[in-house]
């Protein structure tokens, strides 16, 4: 089965959440509502394609993006592709200008999740709503989402994705992370170069600096969200550790994990990990940029 990432945004005014009708595309959702976003271009990161879609289809520009959830759905029209859908609470930038739709849309309107009819929607924003019983996204959701910079406890589990990548294994290599409170807003970021390794090594590192991050924030429980089937069995114990360029950086890990309650592990598909990876291609291009500076100066 192929698979493919889309992004959807979530633009919630007074309660009301934005919903877009389609001026074209297949019969089963022409003339249906959907929430704004689209499929993702080839390389694309997901906040990118959600500004390039708002922008082209809304003539909206994000002031902020809040990552809500990740959900897959199959397309009832071609069950050869599954789709993985990231979606974005979206805080739009405060503008007099009204809403400039596309030619892919003929009309817009806010609305109560409460008051969707389901013959009105896409059956993804069915499911993204909540109106199928899956992912549900209640009116109650943006009451209880954390505005940013609200305090965080000690006793919050929090979620961290983290990535590592060389360019060239071994070759030049960095570690990410993004750190995400109980409702999922990004609190944290952070990527750092590691010079010559492989993509294990970085891998590792990865996990280092996030848990590294969440002693610096107090945290005390912490979810790690990894696309590295290896990493996960391996601190998890259900595989040894046999290539000893691993071994200090894993006992460095067992030693940072002794300063907290609890450590998960998950494997989540390398599509939902795009956060963690966009840091570690970000700290790697920043460091080939300025390397080329200097070669130059």
């Amino acid at each position: 089965m192929k698979q493919r990432l889309s992004v959807r945004a979530i633009i919630n005014d007074r309660g009301k959440t934005l919903v877009l009708r389609r001026a074209n595309g297949r019969p089963t959702i022409l003339g249906q509502y959907e929430l704004p976003g689209g499929k993702l271009a080839y390389n694309e990161q997901p906040e990118d394609a959600l500004r390039r879609y708002l922008h082209d289809d809304v003539g909206i520009h994000i002031k902020s993006a809040q990552l809500f959830d990740a959900v897959t759905y199959i397309d009832h029209d071609d069950r050869g592709i599954q789709y993985a859908v990231v979606v974005y609470l979206v805080t739009p930038v405060e503008t007099n200008h009204p809403i400039r739709l596309s030619g892919n849309y003929n009309k817009y309107k806010y609305i109560l999740l409460s008051e969707f009819q389901q013959n009105e929607l896409t059956d993804l924003t069915q499911l993204l709503l909540g109106i199928i019983k899956q992912e549900e996204i209640t009116d109650q959701t943006f009451k209880t989402v954390k505005v940013s910079g609200a305090k965080n406890t000690s006793s919050d589990t929090v979620t961290i994705y983290s990535d590592g990548g060389s360019r060239g294994n071994p070759g030049p290599s960095a570690a990410g992370f993004v750190v995400l409170d109980a409702s999922q807003q990004v609190i944290a970021q952070g990527g750092e170069y590691l010079g010559i390794t492989t993509n294990n090594q970085a891998e590792y590192h990865g996990v280092r600096i996030g848990l590294e991050k969440a002693i610096e924030l107090k945290f005390k429980r912490i979810d790690f969200k990894i696309d590295s089937m290896l990493v996960v069995n391996q601190m998890k114990g259900y595989y040894k550790i046999k290539n000893r360029e691993l071994w200090p950086v894993h006992e460095r890990i067992r030693e940072l994990m002794k300063q907290f309650d609890k450590v998960t592990f998950n494997h989540v598909q390398r599509e939902f990990n795009q956060l963690a990876d966009g840091m570690v291609n970000k700290t790697l291009d920043e460091h080939m940029n300025k390397r080329t500076d200097q070669i130059k100066a």
